[in-house]
């Protein structure tokens, strides 16, 4: 399957969403948002984290199933549509400020012209989904398996050209912050088990706000998912975390989400999109064609009480 097929697959729902077909799978986009706390804002979306939702005759295929089914020739080309419709989506909410995660595989790329490849494809998403480089965040996992030197390499390129960088499940492996300090993403994920362990416990708690307060000072804004309970997220505002996400705060949605209706935006920072959606369709489909093919390969919640682990019911 050549990209240029995968791109003609880029389907708009009636309801305004992007989605595209692999085979006799549909691969729908669902966006999960990403608050920033703030002491006179509460929280606000600071940007959504892309998410696969596939199906095959109506019936939900978990990602774990999905890419394994992947042919080896079309893992890129499928890889890259993913990420395009999380743009396009996020666009269609018409924020004026909020940005996108899209994972990223840097050993995907071989060589620097498929980067280069790469990086045009997501302009031209962002640009026909309204968003500025810099609201695109490219998210690579600590568990990739990529060395040191092609993601700082990748990191250096990305940000060259506008994008942020985020390192994903920080803490799931060898991590520390001498890696962190060389390859200089603007943020950091907490892999989600490890930090609600650490959340659990006094010397944990003790041990993440020492790291969390490092990152900052080293201008790494850390981001704490996979939040369950509201102790969770009161704890993490203690600690300064300004960045949360979880299932206490935001569930994913599929595209178009309601967000704009729980967290909406003031009117002074609402500016609509206006290329229309056929148009959009257009200029992908249109730079897909042209580009060569890439290598194979605001609520504010009600607290509970504060305390380390899980609070007493209290006969609740």
């Amino acid at each position: 399957m050549t990209p240029r097929s995968i791109f003609a697959n880029l389907v708009r729902s009636d309801n305004g969403s992007f989605s595209t077909v692999y085979g006799p799978f549909l691969l729908q986009s669902a966006l999960q948002p990403i608050l920033r706390s703030g002491p006179e804002t509460g929280l606000e979306i600071e940007a959504f984290e892309g998410l696969l939702r596939a199906s095959r005759d109506g019936e939900p295929v978990s990602p774990a199933e999905f890419f394994p089914l992947v042919s080896p020739v079309d893992m890129a080309d499928v890889d890259s549509i993913l990420r395009t419709i999380h743009i396009l989506n996020t666009g269609r909410l018409n924020r004026s400020r909020a940005g996108i995660f899209v994972k990223f595989h840097p050993g995907l790329f071989r060589t620097s012209q498929e980067m280069r490849q790469e990086v045009d494809r997501i302009k031209v998403a962002s640009h026909e989904a309204g968003l500025a480089p810099d609201r695109i965040v490219c998210e690579i996992s600590e568990r990739s398996g990529a060395s040191d030197d092609i993601v700082v390499a990748f990191t250096e390129h990305m940000q060259a050209v506008g994008f942020r960088i985020a390192i994903d499940d920080y803490g799931a492996r060898d991590s520390d912050l001498d890696r962190l300090k060389r390859i200089k993403p603007d943020y950091v994920k907490f892999e989600a088990a490890w930090v609600r362990d650490f959340l659990d416990n006094s010397a944990g708690y003790a041990l993440l706000r020492v790291i969390v307060r490092q990152m900052l000072d080293d201008g790494i804004e850390p981001i704490f998912e996979g939040l369950e309970e509201l102790w969770q997220v009161d704890l993490c505002e203690e600690l300064g975390v300004p960045l949360m996400q979880g299932y206490a705060l935001a569930r994913p949605e599929l595209a178009p989400t309601t967000f704009n209706e729980s967290f909406p935006e003031s009117l002074a920072d609402f500016a609509p999109l206006q290329t229309t959606s056929n148009e959009i369709m257009a200029g992908v489909s249109r730079a897909a064609a042209t580009l060569p093919p890439p290598a194979l390969a605001k609520p504010v919640f009600a607290r509970p009480a504060r305390a380390f682990g899980r609070r007493q019911s209290n006969g609740d």
